[in-house]
């Protein structure tokens, strides 16, 4: 038998890929000839021993049909007995070897299905768990963990289709004070722990169902307050959050005091739109800082509406000052002694198409916010010199400056062409600058102010006394003249006399100017009882109704 099962063995290598090593072939058709040997001389005969060699081959893993022909060759030869019975028993191997094949085909077929099933099955649960992933990410803040302004915004605007009548939702939107500070000083890791402190303090306010809270970004949160009843509902919830801000966070060592500003917006569902209410919220929240910091503030319909024009009157200035729209009046200077006129201040004032003649305070600050406050200075000292060199050479015009124009590289360069195109003497020409602006320039300003001294223009500090304390500037700029505000002249005195204690602060102030060599001027100079007083306690000029109200040069 051994040299017959070995040359099955042989004639088997190489038919298949059966994992099987050469020593386990010879050992499986020592098996299987022995079977077959068995089957032969068996009484009675029964040929269904070839069907289960067949059986085991493919089982085995030899399943091709180079293996089925090289088998019954093998054994047409190996085999002794009755040919018939060998012939019955190669028969039934065929067919068994064809049906064992199919039905492991069939199997392989099914395992593959059951496979493919449970990996799509696999596949669709790793899908989902990543899209569920992917959808919380999308919706959540990665630093803090709180709902992101996504998540807000869809919040919002579904309170907002609350069919109910009557029900009404509070807005707020939270923004920490001076964070960047603590970015800039102790770095942007502290400042996300910081970030993280306050979202989780926040995140205890919605314990209550009927609150969201969310982190918009940056440093700031937003808290949707369902179903009030009016603001105080919302102001209290803000009132909380404020106050859960109140104790220092402990960071790196750094114990770091949090303040927080808020905007509250409160109102109906009905009729509310998201979209207005986080800009309301957002709007509210700005004023709450710029009012002075660590409070809230409530949406005010007048206010906005106040916001909006002067909005639109900022967005209207750059094509305003293109036509020609803005200009100077001017304000007569007398000689408080005797009244005689010395000099004009001119102010600026714009011709508005739709709104008329508007005064300096509806434009000049916004002129100053958006950096316009140099074209439209430089535009007003062209005309106020234009029209000064056509009047009496004993007068001069006074002209403001704003600090943004103080610092302006070349000032005195321009002052100096706007007085050759114009004609005006240098010495006609004052410029004012108030207390406040005085304070705020560095060390090249205070060289432009020198170098226009240099030029004989004359400097003045204007709304003198109600800036700050501090007198040194007097002694270190080229000042030469005061301009003491209007407010000390005002006081609940009958006849429009002057205030006992008002005078006696004008009084101080004048001496201070005389003994510094300065010429003073008073202005908001309205009834003859304050010039009297103004004119016994030595001031030089005196301006104001009593003499004139702003006019147009053709008037004036």
């Amino acid at each position: 038998m051994a040299p017959f099962t070995q040359e099955w063995a042989r004639a088997l290598q190489g038919t298949s890929c059966a994992p099987l090593t050469r020593a386990e072939r010879v050992a499986l058709v020592d098996r299987l000839a022995a079977v077959l040997v068995k089957a032969i001389a068996a009484e009675p005969f029964d040929p269904a021993p070839g069907s289960t060699v067949a059986t085991e081959l493919v089982t085995a893993g030899f399943q091709t049909p180079e293996t089925l022909g090289r088998t019954v060759a093998v054994l047409q030869s190996g085999l002794a007995g009755d040919p018939a019975r060998i012939g019955l028993l190669l028969d039934a191997l065929s067919t068994g070897f064809a049906r064992a094949l199919r039905d492991h085909t069939l199997d392989a077929q099914d395992a593959l299905r059951h496979a493919a099933l449970a990996a799509r099955v696999k596949a669709e649960a790793a899908l989902r768990e990543s899209e569920s992933r992917f959808r919380y990410a999308v919706l959540h803040d990665a630093l803090t963990t709180l709902p992101n302004r996504t998540f807000f915004a869809r919040a919002l605007e579904h309170a907002c289709t609350d069919p109910r009548r009557g029900v009404r939702l509070g807005v707020c939107f939270l923004g920490l004070d001076r964070f960047q500070a603590v970015n800039d000083s102790l770095g942007h890791q502290v400042g996300d722990h910081l970030l993280r402190e306050v979202g989780a303090r926040l995140a205890t306010l919605a314990a209550n169902p009927s609150r969201l809270v969310a982190r918009l970004g940056g440093d700031e949160f937003a808290i949707l307050v369902e179903e009030t009843t009016c603001t105080d509902d919302a102001v209290k919830v803000a009132d909380k959050a404020l106050a859960l801000l109140a104790d220092p966070v402990l960071v790196d060592g750094h114990a770091l005091r949090v303040s927080a500003s808020a905007g509250i917006v409160e109102r109906p569902v009905e009729g509310a739109d998201p979209a207005d209410l986080m800009r309301a919220a957002d709007l509210t929240l700005h004023w709450a800082k710029a009012d002075g910091k660590g409070a809230w503030a409530v949406f005010d319909p007048a206010r906005n509406a106040a916001d909006v024009a002067r909005y639109r009157l900022s967005a209207d200035m750059p094509g305003a000052l293109d036509r020609g729209e803005f200009t100077a009046y001017y304000q007569p200077l007398v000689d408080i002694a005797d009244g005689t006129v010395m000099g004009v201040e001119a102010l600026a004032r714009w011709q508005h198409p739709r709104l008329g003649l508007l005064d300096a305070g509806r434009f000049i600050g916004l002129a100053e916010n958006t950096g316009l406050i140099v074209r439209l200075g430089r535009h007003l000292l062209t005309q106020a010199c234009r029209d000064a060199a056509s009047w009496p050479d004993h007068t001069f015009v006074s002209v403001n400056l704003a600090v943004r124009q103080i610092r302006q590289p070349g000032l005195a360069a321009q002052v100096a062409s706007v007085l050759d195109d114009t004609g005006l003497r240098a010495g006609r020409l004052q410029l004012e600058i108030t207390e406040d602006a005085v304070m705020d320039i560095d060390d090249d300003s205070v060289d432009t102010l020198r170098a226009l001294a240099d030029l004989g223009v004359q400097i003045a500090i204007d709304d003198f006394g109600t800036g700050y304390s501090n007198l040194a500037y007097l002694c270190e700029l080229p000042v030469h003249g005061l301009k003491l505000a209007g407010r000390f002249l005002k006081g609940r005195r009958p006849r429009g006399e002057v205030d006992p204690t008002r005078e006696a602060i004008l009084s101080t102030l004048v001496t201070l100017g005389h003994k510094l060599g300065l010429s003073v001027t008073a202005e908001g100079v309205e009834t003859p009882a304050q010039a009297r007083r103004l004119r016994a306690i030595g001031c030089d000029l005196g301006q104001g109704w009593l003499w004139g109200h702003p006019v147009p040069s053709p008037t004036f």
